[in-house]
């Protein structure tokens, strides 16, 4: 369910699974993951471009299949044992400029894996969400660290606690896209700016990257407070009962 394909210097990690508005798996973070990785090894690969097939770009985690994860007590304190780990700590750890096409719905991971892009284009009718608190769980993806980095801490309420949906335009208002454009135009942006990226000097390019970046290990540390505390919430009978209405509604 993730697509791959090496052109021109680009990667392009397509996430397919339309029908469920690319919400992911427990084996698609694996698969994501792996894709990460073996990118650091290829010299093939000078860009990655991560988008979703059909209408949404990521309708964040697969609930059921972290309900089910928590029923059968598969999760655990060892937080090897939680889905995302591997995707969340590659996207830290990747020294490939990632650039991001956005349609649709790009919600929970699919809204924080954004922040961990060096480019985000985004199409007119996307829609940014982080409904955390809604669902009776806590933030993940280091949002909590990079949001206030990013948008300030009143916009960071907004989003984390409120939950509120933000539009395109408001996300390129805030700082959370680089541009905006139709849902026609999107794939040829997004093609046209990772071009741009794979044309320039590999290691000049990764060296700046870095730069960028900033304290690395501190996000990977507060990647796993977040998660410790996402594993005791999605246990928790209050996240119990809000994923129940959830599935109701």
């Amino acid at each position: 369910m993730i697509q791959s394909r090496v052109d021109r210097g680009i990667l392009t990690l397509s996430i397919d699974r339309p029908d469920k508005k690319n919400a992911l798996t427990s084996e698609m973070y694996l698969r994501l993951a792996e894709q990460l990785d073996q990118a650091q090894d290829n010299e093939a690969v000078r860009v990655i471009l991560l988008r979703g097939n059909g209408e949404a770009f990521c309708a964040g985690n697969d609930l059921a299949d972290f309900l089910g994860l928590a029923q059968s007590g598969a999760l655990s304190n060892d937080l090897t044992s939680f889905p995302p780990m591997g995707i969340l700590h590659s996207l830290v750890d990747n020294s490939i400029p990632l650039v991001a096409a956005v349609q649709g719905p790009a919600i929970g991971i699919g809204f924080t894996m954004l922040l961990h892009c060096d480019l985000v284009i985004c199409a007119e009718n996307a829609l940014l969400q982080a409904p955390f608190v809604d669902l009776g769980l806590v933030p993940e993806g280091g949002s909590s660290l990079l949001l206030p980095e990013k948008v300030g801490r009143v916009n960071t309420a907004e989003i984390l606690l409120l939950g509120a949906p933000l539009s395109a335009q408001r996300a390129l208002e805030m700082g959370l896209c680089n541009k905006v454009c139709s849902v026609e135009e999107l794939e040829a942006t997004s093609l046209m700016l990772a071009q741009a990226l794979a044309n320039k000097p590999a290691k000049a390019l990764a060296a700046s990257k870095k730069m960028l970046q900033g304290d690395t290990e501190k996000l990977h540390q507060r990647i796993d407070e977040e998660a410790v505390g996402f594993l005791a919430a999605l246990q928790s009978e209050e996240a119990k009962k809000a994923l129940s209405q959830f599935f109701q509604n």
